[in-house]
Formats: C-alpha cells, structure tokens, sequence
C-alpha cells in the first residue's frame, strides 16, 4: 500500500514561493538538542504541509546534520510526506475490519470520481486521496477519514456523496 515517496524531478519545481526563512524559528528552538532531528521535520512539514527539497537542504545546512541522514529519518517514517498534499486528505482504511466490509470499493469509487490513484493528489490540490492501515474505528467499518472527521458504515457511493458535498459546502 505504501507510494514511491522520493521524486527528485517532480519536487524540484515544487519549492516555489516556499519562505524558508519560516523555518529559523523551529531550526533555533531545537538546534544542538539530542533527538531533536523529528521534532524540526514535524515542524517543518506542519509550517508547510510537505517537506521540499530545499527545506531538507536547509535544514542540513543550519543544523549540521548530513542531508542524507535527514531524508533517511523522513523516509523511515510515514508521517512526513516529501510532496505537497491537498487542502483535505482522504484516508481510507484498509485494516482487516473495514477490508472484510469492503474498503477496496470505497478507495475504488474515489480513485474513479476524483480520477486520482491511492497516493496522489488531485490536480486542484483539493483531495489527497491515502489507503492506510487502520483507523481504529473498527465498529464502524469500512472507514474513511477526511481531514480530521471520521466516516463510518460506508459505500463506494456514500464515500463518493460526502466528497463531492465537501467541496461543494467550501465552493459556496
């Protein structure tokens, strides 16, 4: 279930118009502190809702740490996304609760109305669209999650309905 993270080519041109020097705070605040390498991506992809390739550059510049070792940390873990998402991201849980309900019709209808593949994001930058593990809303399965609300005992139609009432409810 797990998307190709790094896309060098992709993320170069993506670092536009990204104010770096947001970043000095976060850098100043955790700089020379043991452990602190999570903390100032976590900050850093909350400041930008990614974490381009010049923040990870800067970071390594600012506080010494080998960019190699940062783009390891942010590659081990699957909070920290390398490319920009959508306003809302859409996770659909495919856990063995809402599997056996049938998530995959749920992330199948998605992927076919918002014409997107489980990882990407929508040309408008409206959805992200994310299979994940588990929610932990087993009772309620199969699951989705739109930014922080929950959606349970789901169709593919359903699931569908609540993304297109979204964008309308925000285009009005």
């Amino acid at each position: 279930m797990r998307v190709a993270r790094i896309n060098t080519k992709e993320n170069e041109n993506l670092d536009d118009g990204l104010d770096l020097s947001l970043l000095d705070p976060i850098i100043a605040k955790h700089k020379g502190k043991k452990g602190s390498l999570i903390p100032i991506l976590q900050g850093t992809q909350e400041l930008f809702g990614y974490i381009s390739r010049s923040a990870f550059e800067k970071l390594s510049m600012e506080t010494g740490i080998p960019l190699s070792d940062i783009y390891g940390v942010a590659t081990f873990y699957a909070q920290f996304r390398l490319h920009p998402v959508g306003k809302h991201v859409i996770k659909v849980c495919h856990g063995t609760a809402c599997h056996v309900q049938n998530s995959l019709e749920i992330t199948e209808a998605l992927e076919e109305t918002l014409k997107v593949k489980d990882g990407e994001t929508t040309k408008d930058r409206f959805y992200t669209l994310e299979s994940v593990a588990c929610l932990g809303c087993c009772s309620l399965a199969p699951v989705m999650m739109i930014s922080n609300q929950t959606y349970g005992k789901l169709t593919g139609n359903e699931a569908v309905k609540i993304v297109k009432n979204i964008k309308l409810a925000e285009n009005n």
